[in-house]
């Protein structure tokens, strides 16, 4: 996939993750200057790019992906894929004969959960979401400009240099899914890492349990810490670790696991992360958009006019108020900034 080249002129609007939040999308592209012109949102000189994670959670998930859609196909807006996307096609895929299982993502409690909203709100329209379903394949997994870089998660150059050889492109096709249901595989590690990030084992019988009541033995980790000697310096994961565990030194075997994004390469945008606080780069050529805005923290956007160093003062948002009594965890009550 070769590096596109954009004119100069264009400016670039990077949005985090928005989990069925429209109202509080099309609020983020009123105040960035985009208008709704024959029904899609436009800017006469910007091009928005969607982090991914446009489903699940919220409580508009099929208003966002219309939107979201219809930016895209006009040439508004592109768009990376999120682990809700990719776990929304497994656990719509049945698994094929011999493979001892009958949909590719497991429907478990936990699954089911994960994806109730998103099926609840297309229950009347099947062959819309069928729609959407072969849309995703549609998706890039990472997009490459000439001045900076987007994916879900993580970028590993290693392996997204790998893939494009191996695809011929950024998208993947119904038989790369397959593959990717065995984590070991290529195309496993492929989605697991792009998709969800990069972690570590806890130490031998140790777990953590997050805010959602999942029982984890991994952290997730960083993929651009600078010479980190602690677990305290790559975990990157909203629920903290203990600080007996958070003071331990990091092994050689677990040095050589992380990976490195080095401070000349271009700038690299991430959702994914549930951050919280004043939006900010995380160094110099690193920056994460996902503000937890379905969890009434903040939709936010990064304003790219290819800047090499990145900086606070490019971040726009709208704060998400908690309403006194709501249906689903959304942010559908948003003000402006």
């Amino acid at each position: 996939m070769a590096v596109s080249k954009q004119t100069a002129s264009r400016g670039y609007d990077i949005i985090g993750d928005i989990h069925g939040c429209a109202n509080t999308l099309v609020r983020l592209l009123d105040q960035m200057g985009y208008r709704k012109i024959n029904g899609v949102y436009q800017h006469p000189r910007r091009q928005a790019i969607f982090i991914g994670d446009i489903i699940d959670r919220g409580p508009r998930i099929r208003e966002a992906l219309h939107l979201v859609r219809d930016m895209v196909e006009h040439g508004s807006a592109r768009i990376v894929m999120g682990n809700h996307e990719y776990n929304a096609l497994g656990y719509c895929t049945r698994a094929r004969a011999g493979s001892g299982k009958k949909w590719l993502r497991e429907h478990n409690p936990r699954h089911d959960r994960l994806i109730r909203e998103t099926l609840e709100q297309f229950e009347a329209h099947p062959y819309e979401w069928n729609e959407f379903l072969d849309w995703f394949y549609s998706i890039p997994l990472f997009i490459e400009e000439e001045n900076f870089r987007v994916v879900h998660a993580c970028w590993d150059g290693d392996l997204i240099d790998k893939f494009k050889r191996i695809q011929g492109g950024a998208c993947i096709d119904e038989d790369f899914l397959h593959a990717s249901a065995a984590i070991e595989s290529f195309a496993g590690q492929v989605m697991d890492t792009l998709l969800r990030g990069t972690d570590l084992r806890l130490p031998e019988g140790m777990s953590i349990t997050g805010r959602d009541g999942y029982v984890r033995q991994f952290f997730r980790t960083k993929f651009w810490a600078d010479d980190p000697r602690t677990y305290a310096d790559v975990v990157f994961q909203p629920d903290p670790l203990p600080p007996e565990v958070a003071r331990r030194e990091l092994t050689a075997a677990e040095q050589r696991q992380l990976i490195s994004y080095p401070l000349d390469a271009p700038p690299v945008f991430v959702g994914h992360y549930w951050m919280e606080g004043e939006p900010a780069p995380l160094k110099a050529n690193v920056a994460c958009i996902d503000y937890s805005a379905v969890k009434y923290g903040r939709l936010v956007a990064y304003r790219m006019d290819g800047e090499r160093a990145l900086s606070r003062d490019k971040f726009v948002w709208v704060d998400v108020e908690r309403p006194e009594q709501a249906d689903y965890p959304s942010s559908e009550d948003s003000v402006a900034r």
